[in-house]
């Protein structure tokens, strides 16, 4: 092996360790905590049936995270909510079908399978379909006379 290879293999190496030191650094070593000390509730179990509602809950602002998850305006509004309904004695499925009405199956991380979101549900499957037929369209097609040309050259 030439030197100019064993140098090249050295700064490869160098910069695979530090694109994995720069991963770990910037990896939080805690869970994100969007929650204030003052939203929590007194009561411990209704403390995480608020959470656990939460974390069922799109932030609309943020789109890929949860209620529990962002500090947006939103999602401090919705936990507000959330904790409000639960005081009053609200149970899960009344608050979830309370912010569907006002916010639609969107807030929804996993939305109901109904006519509106038929598209969102069947789209995978279509694609998955479709991707298989265009392989199968495209392999190359084996012609028998070539074929049988190519048995008498061996």
């Amino acid at each position: 092996m030439t030197a100019s290879v064993a140098e090249f293999r050295g700064w490869v190496m160098m910069i695979m360790i530090f694109a994995g030191m720069m991963m770990l650094a910037s990896y939080p070593l805690y869970s994100a905590q969007a929650i204030s000390p003052e939203e929590q509730m007194a009561d411990p179990l209704d403390e995480t049936r608020a959470r656990d509602l939460a974390a069922e809950l799109r932030c609309l602002v943020c789109q890929n995270q949860t209620v529990d998850d962002s500090d947006a305006d939103f999602a401090i509004t919705i936990r507000s909510i959330i904790r409000d309904q639960i005081s009053a004695g609200k149970s899960d499925d009344d608050i979830l079908d309370f912010l569907r009405k006002r916010y639609g199956d969107y807030i929804l991380f996993n939305p109901p399978l109904n006519r509106m979101t038929f598209i969102l549900w069947l789209t995978p499957f279509i694609l998955l379909i479709g991707g298989i037929i265009l392989i199968i369209i495209s392999r190359p097609k084996h012609n028998p006379q070539t074929m049988k040309e190519h048995s008498h050259d061996r």
